[in-house]
């Protein structure tokens, strides 16, 4: 008996994947399931580029906007819901689409996830309690001593990922990197993943990038980002919430605290978008999906 498909659109930021995905939705009666670990989020749409009303009226757009912001989603927790959002659009004769640059997530849909042993709890409070007083580089500074292979693929702030890989190390004694090469499971079966990558030549990409930030900052933008640093400032949100990875919040958020000119926010915001996208391309070429 023939497997059902599942179609994977994946590739950069900017790259055209969510147009791609709705076209494919359009030709085969298909549901857009979101694999983009901050189009998560409800409180950026603008900012992370969450597809808008017409588009996701026109066609069924699962795990867009769902959580608070001060909530996390492993690539596990991913990987459940997307499986139950999977079998509902069969269950109804629609065809999945997987649409996302967050290839952690779609790795552990198509492949699985290498177990990686529990570490003490004080293990991981005290690399937090050192973020909180040293800043997220110094973590990063250890990885690159450590295990260069994670501090390589590592944003220097991105707190919660470091702690992670920070605490694993000194917890097993391996770094994560290792880990995560060793045999994968739970993976879904029962269906056919057919990948298909959005890959742009790099002018043509970073172009696109530079662009839509110019967009976003002309279409309401900058209203998110100030209602979402209020709720931190309140501190009814952690200053390094996951939710403030979203490209180009950082910048923004010092725009508005009077930190940098609007210019060189959205400057600096665009590097940062190009940087990612530099990364995300290196991870789809290099990596098998599925």
């Amino acid at each position: 008996m023939t497997e059902p498909t599942v179609h994977i659109i994946a590739g950069p930021t900017a790259s055209g994947k969510s147009a791609r995905a709705l076209e494919l939705a359009r030709v085969h009666n298909g549901a857009v399931i979101n694999a983009d670990s901050l189009q998560i989020y409800q409180d950026l749409p603008i900012l992370s580029a969450i597809p808008d009303a017409q588009e996701m009226g026109d066609t069924p757009h699962k795990l867009y906007g769902f959580l608070k912001p001060e909530q996390i989603c492993s690539a596990q927790k991913w990987r459940e819901l997307a499986e139950i959002e999977i079998r509902a659009c069969l269950d109804a004769g629609q065809t999945p689409i997987i649409c996302g640059g967050t290839g952690l997530y779609i790795v552990t849909l198509t492949r699985g996830l290498s177990h990686i042993p529990d570490v003490d709890g004080t293990i991981r409070a005290r690399f937090m309690a050192q973020a909180e007083s040293e800043g997220a580089p110094a973590l990063h500074a250890y990885l690159t001593e450590h295990d260069p292979k994670a501090a390589a693929r590592l944003h220097p702030n991105d707190t919660q990922r470091l702690i992670r890989a920070c605490e694993v190390f000194a917890g097993t004694g391996k770094p994560i990197s290792y880990w995560q090469d060793q045999p994968r499971s739970g993976a879904m079966e029962g269906v056919d993943f057919e990948v298909e990558i959005v890959m742009p030549a790099r002018d043509v990409l970073y172009q696109r990038c530079n662009k839509r930030f110019e967009l976003m900052t002309q279409n309401g933008v900058l209203d998110e980002v100030a209602a979402l640093d209020a709720r931190i400032k309140s501190g009814e949100i952690e200053e390094d919430a996951a939710i403030t990875r979203t490209l180009g919040f950082k910048e923004l958020q010092a725009y508005l605290r009077g930190m940098t000119s609007l210019e060189e926010a959205i400057e600096l915001a665009q590097i940062q978008t190009r940087q990612y996208a530099k990364r995300q391309t290196t991870f789809f070429r290099n990596q098998a999906l599925v």
